[in-house]
């Protein structure tokens, strides 16, 4: 993987830039398709095999089943705008649909439709293989009936910046539609159905990865409800009355199509961290894994990593920590540029304050931090006196969830593109308190 940047306003501990990105690269690196995709594709020997493939990864993944298979893959592909790899040609059997994300828009209905209708079209006998991978839930959708495809983006903007769970939000998403939360497998009918995943969510349930199209859902339109009491949403009318209406309850889970599927996680936030973990050990940090569940208001985990990383700084030596998961941010300005990664940098930075030798990168691993064009970005010891020369106030940046600006000022963002894979946030930490350390540049 390739990190681009912005010219910084100086370069502090260059040596350390390069680490940073090094063990971002080989997090990402060790998640792709073409490191986890088995060789070897699922056969549907008394009839014919599907392939849908959904997600920020869906055309990486298909590109690399394909190669691992003689003869062309019928199927679909639905992917976010950008985000089909160059090394991609898909055969004329193939169809790819680029989509909205965060939010969805008319082709990630198209896709729902489409999807769909070759699920529907199988039959007895027939495998459908769905490549899923994060950003599902916006890409394919297929709004549940009397809701509208404005109804589900202004439910979708109201859920993203009400600092909700990424399981609290699919939850919702999956009782306002007919393709979410296991429906795509029962559409498939008879045909079994096998779901490749490549993990965006903490703690991988697979129902809630794109918001389980082929897995059985454990939500129910109660704790739905429970999700828009509990932040206080004013959802448009139509949308509160389908998550209402029984017929929006999710199929059983033991419906023939959900009961009998097979599903396997390819890959996961974990095997990132554990790559990282090889590579800060073999350049001579010890780490400490704080997990790949890590959950919390952005800001407030910036602050609890901050007090971590002192504690650990005064006992001298290289340390590094590392943690996955998923952040969340409440949004209080709607105008605001970044996120999650970068308001928690941008905390992480002002509670440590400049405390010499300590350096951090947060990044997405899909390359995309929000919806800028940021997979996240570094901090450093100078990171805040650099930022004052330049005129930034760090704590503004912060309370109007306007952290993009504040690092592209810096020349701090880290610019990958698309990775083709999504195991969500990254987040290590290094402290280097040895005595021989080369000394922080100065600006």
């Amino acid at each position: 993987m390739t990190i681009d940047r912005s010219e910084p306003t100086s370069r502090p501990a260059e040596a350390t830039r390069a680490l940073l990105r090094d063990v971002f690269a080989e997090a990402v690196r060790a998640v792709r398709p073409e490191a986890v995709m088995p060789r070897r594709l699922p056969t549907a020997p008394d009839g014919r095999m599907v392939t849908i493939a959904i997600g920020k990864a869906a055309a990486e993944m298909m590109r690399v089943a394909s190669a691992y298979d003689p003869a062309p893959l019928p199927g679909l592909v639905v992917t976010r705008y950008g985000h089909v790899p160059a090394a991609f040609t898909p055969s004329p059997e193939v169809e790819v649909i680029e989509a909205g994300h965060p939010c969805p828009d008319e082709n990630s209905v198209r896709a729902g439709h489409r999807a769909l209708a070759m699920a529907g079209a199988l039959r007895d006998g027939d495998r459908l293989l769905v490549l899923l991978s994060g950003g599902g839930s916006a890409l394919l959708a297929a709004p549940a009936p009397g809701v509208s495809l404005t109804d589900k983006q202004a439910t979708t903007r109201l859920l993203l910046r009400c600092g909700a769970s990424i399981e609290e939000i699919n939850c919702v998403r999956k009782h306002l539609s007919r393709v979410k939360g296991g429906r795509l497998a029962v559409a498939a009918g008879p045909a079994r159905v096998t779901t490749w995943i490549i993990s965006d969510v903490p703690g991988d349930d697979p129902s809630f990865v794109a918001s389980g199209p082929t897995v059985a859902d454990r939500t129910s339109l109660a704790m739905a409800r429970e999700v828009v009491a509990k932040h206080r949403l004013a959802l448009p009318e139509a949308v509160a009355a389908a998550l209402t209406d029984p017929a929006n309850e999710s199929p059983p889970a033991d419906a023939p199509a959900l009961a009998a599927g097979e599903t396997v996680i390819l890959a996961r936030a974990r095997d990132a961290l554990a790559a990282a973990t090889r590579l800060a050990t073999a350049r001579g940090y010890a780490v400490t894994d704080l997990g790949d569940r890590v959950e919390a208001e952005a800001r407030q985990l910036g602050a609890r990593h901050a007090a971590l990383a002192r504690r650990l700084a005064a006992d001298g030596g290289r340390r590094a920590l590392l943690s996955g998961g998923e952040a969340t941010v409440s949004v209080v300005n709607e105008a605001g540029r970044g996120g999650r990664n970068l308001e928690y940098l941008l905390a992480l930075a002002i509670d440590l304050a400049g405390a010499p030798g300590i350096s951090a990168l947060a990044c997405d691993t899909d390359g995309i931090d929000g919806t800028d064009d940021a997979a996240g970005a570094m901090i450093f010891p100078d990171t805040l006196e650099r930022a004052r020369r330049l005129g930034l106030d760090p704590a503004e940046h912060l309370a109007r969830n306007d952290s993009y600006l504040f690092f592209a000022r810096l020349g701090d963002l880290v610019v990958t593109g698309p990775t083709f894979t999504n195991v969500n946030d990254f987040r290590v930490i290094l402290i280097d308190q040895d005595a021989h350390a080369q000394p922080r540049a100065r600006p």
